[in-house]
């Protein structure tokens, strides 16, 4: 580390450390017995642990309200504290307070307890200066939160975080180390470690590397995790999951190793943490990373960008007046929940050219509900009638339910008239093997996308689909499967079906037909 960026890394640690001190006062009039009930409350509630020792952590600095713990860190925390001998990876996503809870939080929970549970800790980061830097932070803690040194006595003894380690004055020991160094030897006095914790061990950059990223996880199941003596100790590594080639990836497929798995939103498209993440903030980062981006960085569902579809297949261009297509089809995907909760419901309005092209004309790829979904075609539908155009409208039949079908009849009734959906019957073959085989339309330059939706949200939306389609995916694929519905459709209406092929000899020719 520079000695400006010590410098500035000190700065910065002594602001915590005053923050801390300010927030973290005691009630010197409180009663002995009010104390010890609280203490003892404390060991065995995580929850009243963190908001009392914590407070600094736990309030939202813009509104200044107080955010409770969720329920993954409460359930974290007591998975930690009832196994003494723990491999354990907790696969969060950014902005959920997984270094707090891991590097500081549990690790002086566990410190407090009547039979200690804590007595050498190894703090493991990408570099031995974001390790010291987190190691820093748990040594704020120990030595200026005047609520924790109240109740459990003076802690801070000597060391400093920016030499990487630390002892306390009831003799626990503190480590950092960076990736790849030599955990061998680390020890206190008699003891050797028992709480290991790695923090996002992995980046962007090393994760292009699968020889770099193996060579590291060996090292973490070998040097690191030898560091523990004959009693072993809780082994716990944190991180989100930002590609498929990455060491915790790794570790979370090794057998008998915990795996909590906490993404942004639920199965159900509610936020995992509702007290400090709001639907309309998540929402608005959904809109700006992109669906890739925040796949990886809050789904833990990291996407191989042109696994099936390449980025460098997609043209744009000009599209024709609709009157001039051969064949125009709207294929709906509605999905089969009608709440805006995490499927996104998709309507494709593709074309097919008189030389064969297949344009993308416009496209409806949201979270919403059914019935913005189905404001949007009969807005459409009139848009297109109005040009005096024909545009057929297509929805798979296991789709056409009372359910769906009872909200276009209702705005079916609004505009005065029914919007004529024809059902698919095709008995559909694997998703991935459809998607899979109409990818050659688009590598041999067939199909185009309309230039004057190259900002629209919807296209967008459905082209990040497109390109993150790949097999095995976590994530959605309604706008692809959209797209191939469409297309199937006007290649089989266009196709010369009354071409009757015969077998025999063509004249002038060497052939059989």
């Amino acid at each position: 580390m520079s000695q400006r960026v010590q410098s500035d890394a000190l700065k910065q640690w002594k602001l915590l450390c005053g923050t801390i001190a300010s927030m973290t006062t005691v009630d010197t009039e409180e009663t002995v017995a009010d104390r010890l009930r609280r203490i003892e409350r404390g060991r065995r509630d995580y929850a009243f642990f963190v908001s009392y020792y914590f407070p600094h952590y736990c309030t939202n600095q813009e509104t200044g309200e107080t955010v409770p713990s969720a329920k993954f860190h409460i359930q974290a925390a007591n998975k930690i504290y009832n196994n003494k001998d723990l491999r354990a990876v907790f696969q969060w996503p950014r902005g959920h307070a997984k270094s707090t809870h891991m590097d500081i939080m549990i690790p002086m929970w566990l410190k407090c307890q009547k039979k200690r549970e804590l007595n050498v800790m190894v703090l493991v980061g990408k570099s031995e200066d974001s390790a010291k830097t987190l190691l820093g932070d748990l040594q704020a803690e120990l030595q200026y939160n005047k609520r924790y040194i109240n109740d459990f006595g003076r802690q801070f003894n000597a060391g400093n975080w920016q030499e990487g380690q630390f002892v306390t004055a009831d003799d626990c020991a503190f480590f950092a180390l960076g990736r790849g160094q030599s955990p061998r030897g680390i020890r206190y006095r008699s003891k050797r470690p028992d709480y290991i914790v790695i923090d996002d061990l992995d980046d962007d950059e090393l994760c292009l590397n699968e020889s770099r990223v193996r060579k590291l996880a060996d090292w973490v199941k070998e040097a690191l995790f030898g560091a523990f003596g004959a009693i072993g100790g809780r082994f716990i590594m944190v991180g989100n999951l930002i590609s498929k080639i990455s060491v915790l990836a790794i570790i979370m497929k090794i057998a008998g190793v915990f795996v909590s798995k906490v993404n942004i939103v639920d199965a159900e498209g509610k936020p995992s943490w509702p007290e400090y993440w709001k639907p309309d903030r998540i929402n608005a980062m959904r809109k700006f990373m992109g669906y890739r981006g925040f796949q990886k960085e809050y789904m833990n569902n990291p996407i191989t960008d042109g696994a099936v579809f390449r980025n460098d297949w997609i043209k744009w261009k000009n599209p024709l007046p609709l009157r001039e297509y051969a064949e125009l089809v709207l294929y709906i995907d509605p999905s089969f929940k009608p709440t805006t909760k995490n499927d996104y419901k998709a309507a494709k309005l593709w074309g097919k050219t008189k030389s064969g092209e297949l344009h993308l004309l416009d496209a409806f790829c949201r979270q919403t509900t059914i019935v913005e979904l189905v404001r949007w075609l009969y807005d459409l539908y009139e848009r297109i009638r109005d040009l005096q155009a024909v545009c057929h409208f297509y929805m798979e039949a296991n789709f056409i339910q009372d359910i769906i079908l009872d909200e276009f009849k209702r705005e079916g009734v609004n505009r005065g008239y029914q919007l004529p959906i024809l059902p698919d019957k095709r008995k559909k073959p694997d998703k991935f093997q459809r998607i899979e085989a109409i990818s050659p339309l688009w590598e041999r330059g067939f199909v185009y996308y309309n230039a004057h939706k190259k900002n629209d949200p919807d296209m967008i939306a459905g082209l990040d689909q497109t390109l993150a389609f790949e097999k095995g995916m976590s994530g959605h694929d309604d706008g692809p499967d959209a797209d191939e519905g469409a297309i199937y459709i006007l290649q089989k209406r266009s196709r010369i079906d009354s071409f009757e092929p015969k077998i025999g000899t063509c004249k002038n020719s060497k052939y059989l037909w």
